[in-house]
């Protein structure tokens, strides 16, 4: 929404930009940076605001970055983005994210930042998904400089809620992040930035990166692996005070309830209906002036200023209305509430027992009796992304689509308006017929006309009921209990309107299904859904209004092809054959201030025949190129990944070219054994 934003060019603090300048680590190691800070800091040091990141900020974030970064820095801050060890301009070589050399060099870096003639000894750490991430784990590190973190889009266990796996399950997200940093890490650094040593630097890392996909699928439950870099294994190590970002439609807003609940630090808590964005360009609307938001927790917590940020409620989230089902909102209607606490005592649950077809009234009797259900392969093919980019149609559809292979229980019409804040849990008693398999639950908002938009939903991996860290085959046949954590939401369900919940044994390909068709049967009785209801406070209506979205001007940028973003469904009936075709194609762009053309082009599909749940595949490629002159690379990337019962197959090719010849190629063909997935 980059349209929707306030442009301002003058600010309290004239403002300089260097573009690039080397941090030299303690191994000798060289990172890449651009800084923006007040001109007259060397004179009146000021706090140093991070974002530590691979995502390259030469070119990949330089519009972004150049809303952002200029804006803090021309308000009393040095504002600097630097490349991760192995990216963008940096030295050295990328294997995998949020490795301890990684968090090293970031201490190392703050380190640096406080002995800056320009600086006034204390930093804060801001970023969003890697740079969330990393802002927490370098927080857990206590670095004596870093006085403050915002964490946006980000978790506190990697394992429970990250891109690779949820409820134990494994996710496609997995294959597709995989597939971006394998893009990301075959790129060159900027010969205008590195001189010569940029081709040496590209084949360095051409050939060391690795296959991360394969590093991950080779930790399928939460080990020391997952451990490594999830706060929430030790919250108290976190001294410095959190601010807590995420978004509605993004895939990390349940780390903000536990961030709020498990910190003993000043924090706050915010999630409005965003995608994966910065709250000041997101969509779906309304964004807010995040920026200014930045500058009252900093100037609290970096300039010991009162801005009465810390007087205001710990949670505030955007309460959303009904809509109808789409998958694709630039607005979602609603309003801003708040808990001046989390975990609140304004929420109270509310217990529904199911019963055939049915959700029944709280305090209710359900009959006992059993439920069978074996959902189609295909049942997911509309369930959306996992996290929310809003590059193209990625939400759930109707979920009609999806209910007629479900177990459905309907609640009657509501007599009075309901609104749930927090987390929806399905207590169910089960029994299976195969060693293996999942389940996944869909809550929707059913309309009086009949569609059904989804409100949120969460998946198991039933080998994992009772322990992420050591899972145990079903026996078949044997009664067990389970308990299914959806994901956290705020939502009004109005008078009128019906609750559905959807149980299904597979949810394709949002995770990767089971090794075989799995039938279960749900006993009614003593299952139950149980909804945390919040009761409205009139201290709601009277929130302080958040102001406009503003920032700096974005950086010259001319669209010299344009780009494609779609989701498209195919079935072919005579092969009875069914494929997600996911488009995220950038196209062809030129950074005008720096001259260097870009092209970023994505491609994904996800296919599976009939009821063969080994005929699940998933396949990406992507396009990554970069021109300046007589100077040209581009490479391009394919992965695969298959499974048979036992083992899951990775198939990539990674080719690189200069000046139009090929001058680097591997091939990958990698088996890993299936762990209780």
């Amino acid at each position: 929404m980059i349209a929707d934003l306030q442009i301002r060019s003058e600010f309290p603090h004239r403002v300089r930009e260097v573009e690039n300048l080397f941090i030299r680590m303690r191994d000798g190691t060289r990172l890449a940076a651009r800084l923006w800070l007040p001109e007259d800091a060397e004179q009146h040091p000021v706090p140093a605001i991070l974002e530590y990141i691979p995502y390259r900020k030469r070119d990949f974030t330089r519009q972004r970055d150049s809303i952002m970064h200029p804006y803090i820095a021309g308000h009393g801050y040095a504002c600097i983005r630097v490349d991760l060890r192995g990216s963008g301009d940096s030295d050295g070589v990328l294997n995998d994210e949020y490795l301890e050399q990684e968090l090293m060099d970031g201490c190392d870096v703050i380190t640096w930042l406080a002995a800056q003639p320009w600086c006034s000894g204390t930093v804060g750490m801001i970023g969003i998904s890697w740079g969330g991430f990393n802002g927490l784990q370098i927080a857990a590190m206590q670095p004596p400089a870093l006085k403050g973190v915002i964490s946006l889009c980000s978790t506190d266990d990697r394992y429970t809620d990250d891109i690779h796996h949820m409820g134990g399950t494994l996710l496609g997200d997995n294959l597709s992040w995989a597939s971006v940093m394998f893009a990301y890490n075959s790129l060159p650094p900027d010969p205008e930035i590195v001189g010569d040593r940029w081709r040496g630097m590209w084949h360095e890392r051409l050939d060391g990166s690795g296959l991360w996909l394969e590093t991950w699928l080779r930790h399928q439950r939460r080990d020391a692996y997952w451990r490594h870099g999830s706060i929430a294994e030790d919250y108290a190590a976190v001294q410095c005070p959190v601010m807590a970002v995420s978004g509605w439609t993004d895939g990390y807003s349940n780390a903000v309830f536990r961030l709020l609940a498990g910190l003993d630090v000043p924090r706050k808590g915010l999630i409005g209906p965003w995608s994966h964005k910065y709250p000041h360009i997101a969509t779906p609307g309304p964004a807010i002036g995040f920026l200014q938001e930045c500058l009252r927790w900093w100037d609290q917590h970096l300039k010991g200023r009162n801005t009465g940020v810390m007087d205001e409620p710990m949670l505030r989230v955007w309460m959303q209305a009904s809509v109808p089902p789409t998958t694709s909102y630039s607005y979602r209607p609603g309003r801003w509430v708040a808990e001046p606490v989390w975990p609140s005592t304004n929420i109270s649950a509310r217990h529904l027992p199911l019963a055939p077809g049915r959700l029944l009234d709280a305090g209710t009797t359900a009959p006992r009796g059993a439920l069978p259900i074996q959902s189609p392969l295909t049942l997911g093919l509309f369930a959306g992304k996992w996290c929310s980019y809003a590059a193209g149609p990625d939400l759930a559809h109707d979920q009609r689509e999806e209910d007629g292979g479900a177990l459905v229980f309907d609640s009657d019409p509501l007599p009075e308006t309901i609104e749930i804040l927090g987390a929806p849990v399905i207590e169910l008693d089960v029994t299976s017929d195969k060693p293996f398999g999942m389940i996944a639950a869909r809550l929707s908002d059913v309309a009086p006309d009949d569609k059904a938009t989804r409100v949120t939903y969460g998946m198991l991996n039933l080998t994992h009921r009772a322990s992420r860290t050591h899972p145990e085959p079903m026996v078949p046949g044997e009664r067990f209990r389970v308990r299914v954590q959806l994901n956290d939401v705020a939502q009004s369900l109005p008078v009128g309107h019906r609750l559905r919940l959807s149980l299904s044994t597979s949810y394709w390909p949002l995770a990767w299904p089971s090794r075989e068709p799995v039938r279960l049967a749900v006993f009614t009785g003593d299952s139950v859904l149980e909804l945390p209801v919040r009761m409205p406070r009139p201290d709601d209506a009277t929130l302080r209004r958040f102001e406009l979205p503003e920032g700096a001007p974005p950086a010259p940028r001319e669209q010299l092809e344009a780009g494609h973003h779609n989701w498209l469904v195919h079935r072919d009936l005579a092969r009875d054959s069914s494929t997600l075709e996911v488009i995220n194609d950038n196209g062809i762009a030129c950074l005008e201030d720096i001259d260097l053309t870009v092209e970023n082009r994505a491609f994904e599909w996800y296919s599976s025949v009939g009821d063969d749940f080994l005929s699940a595949r998933g396949e990406t490629k992507h396009i990554r190129a970069l021109e300046r002159g007589d100077w040209r690379i581009r490479t391009e990337t394919k992965t695969v990944l298959t499974a048979s019962q036992n083992a899951f197959r990775i198939t990539a090719e990674l080719d690189a070219h200069e000046g139009g010849v090929r001058v680097f190629c591997r091939n990958w063909d990698v088996s890993i054994p299936r762990d209780c997935v």
